[in-house]
């Protein structure tokens, strides 16, 4: 009878407790064990059967609970786990998406990566450069100064004294015309504007538009991001003019390169015998006892080799400059130009095709053009004297000078 209601008290819970309602109902031996185990005294008096099987009950069905709360909450870790990686992964791909979208440009390529990291760096360069343009104008007149005056009070009287009459003349006038014709074109160089891109517009043909100044840009024309503006047939912007370097003082920087290059060569070589001697002289300031030299004869000699230093050390560095600047010349192409060609020679050597620079007439004729050469009279008055005539062309439109042989044409591409 226990066992029967049992199984009706029973048979309102769930199915996981059948096996024990079905152990209950089929064993009536547990009963009568149950029932000895009170008459010797195994278990006390008070003990109830239906009290223990509803502890047991109540102990499986929170152990029950328990183990389901767990696989619940481990279900719903493992869809939310899902879940997260699931919206990380889309917001990568949305991410990624994005950034293809504004950065994408078939002409993409190691370089404009690297342009881009490094632009943090040109920004820096650019604004140092800008503000300390004029400090660079100040250091090249001031250096330029020291030299003439030492030459002046030092080398030249010694010229005088020991040289013959004829060196005397040659130094003379070969120096004084150095001179001025560094003066002048470093003059020109820095105060000539490069020529500027019109920012309406006009009926010039334009090869593209301008993403800083939203203007049309001719050819050979690109930006300046010192200038902040479009400088016409731009080669760079030049810290120690202050200015940018561009079609209307292109033969203006060249010619202070190159003749400020003769100068620091003629003072080196003029005075290389002094430099010994003066460098022999300070050598033996530390000799015991050391000769006795006044105060005039020091000054002397360290003024004689700071002007050999200072002006081998730019003839070096100025020098290679002016060869590189007369290599592009010969080429007609400017400092930017010569890049962008490089580049395209490349491309167009893996598909079997040769590079043709459609601005070059020859390297005869690229000197003509840079210069102003129109007349064999012009190498003197041009050249060799200083002249203010302007460069050939608007630097917007690119014809065949009429002083050319060459039938060919230059389009505006």
């Amino acid at each position: 009878r226990l066992g029967v209601v049992t199984a009706d008290r029973l048979s309102v819970l769930d199915w996981q407790w059948s096996f024990t309602v079905s152990i209950i109902q089929n064993s009536t031996q547990d009963c009568c064990l149950v029932a000895l185990c009170k008459q010797y005294a195994l278990l006390p008096r008070n003990f109830c059967v239906g009290c223990a099987l509803l502890g047991m009950r109540r102990r499986q069905w929170f152990f029950s609970s328990v183990m389901r709360l767990f696989l619940r909450c481990l279900r719903l870790a493992r869809r939310r786990h899902y879940m997260f990686l699931k919206n990380v992964s889309e917001l990568c791909s949305y991410w990624k998406l994005c950034t293809k979208s504004l950065l994408y440009n078939s002409l993409t390529n190691s370089d404009v990566v690297i342009d881009s990291l490094f632009e943090p760096i040109y920004w820096i360069v650019d604004n140092v450069t800008r503000w300390f343009g004029v400090v660079f104008v100040v250091l090249v007149i001031v250096l330029t100064s020291s030299i003439v005056l030492i030459v002046y009070i030092c080398v030249l009287p010694i010229i005088l004294q020991t040289y013959p009459l004829r060196w005397i003349v040659w130094h003379i006038s070969y120096g004084h015309w150095n001179l001025i014709m560094i003066i002048f074109h470093y003059y020109k160089a820095a105060s000539t504007p490069p020529g500027f891109s019109p920012q309406t517009k006009t009926a010039i043909p334009a090869v593209a538009i301008c993403r800083k100044c939203i203007a049309p840009k001719p050819a050979r024309t690109h930006h300046c991001s010192i200038c902040n503006r479009c400088i016409l047939k731009m080669d760079h912007h030049c810290p120690w003019l202050n200015n940018c370097v561009g079609h209307f003082n292109h033969r203006y920087f060249f010619s202070f390169c190159f003749f400020m290059t003769l100068g620091c060569l003629y003072c080196s070589i003029s005075s290389r015998e002094m430099f010994w001697n003066a460098y022999n002289a300070v050598e033996s300031y530390y000799q015991n006892p050391p000769p006795v030299f006044t105060f005039q004869e020091k000054m002397f000699h360290k003024s004689i080799i700071y002007l050999w230093a200072l002006c081998s050390s730019v003839a070096l560095a100025l020098g290679a400059l002016t060869l590189w600047h007369a290599m592009l010349i010969t080429r007609s192409e400017t400092s930017i130009e010569r890049h962008i060609n490089k580049k395209e020679q490349a491309r167009l050597k893996k598909k079997g095709r040769r590079f043709r620079n459609p601005y070059s007439y020859g390297k005869l004729n690229n000197w003509r053009i840079f210069l102003g050469v129109e007349k064999r009279r012009h190498w003197i008055i041009r050249v060799l004297l200083p002249s203010s005539h302007l460069p050939y062309g608007d630097g917007m439109v690119w014809q065949t000078p009429h002083f050319i042989s060459s039938k060919k044409s230059v389009l505006p591409v």
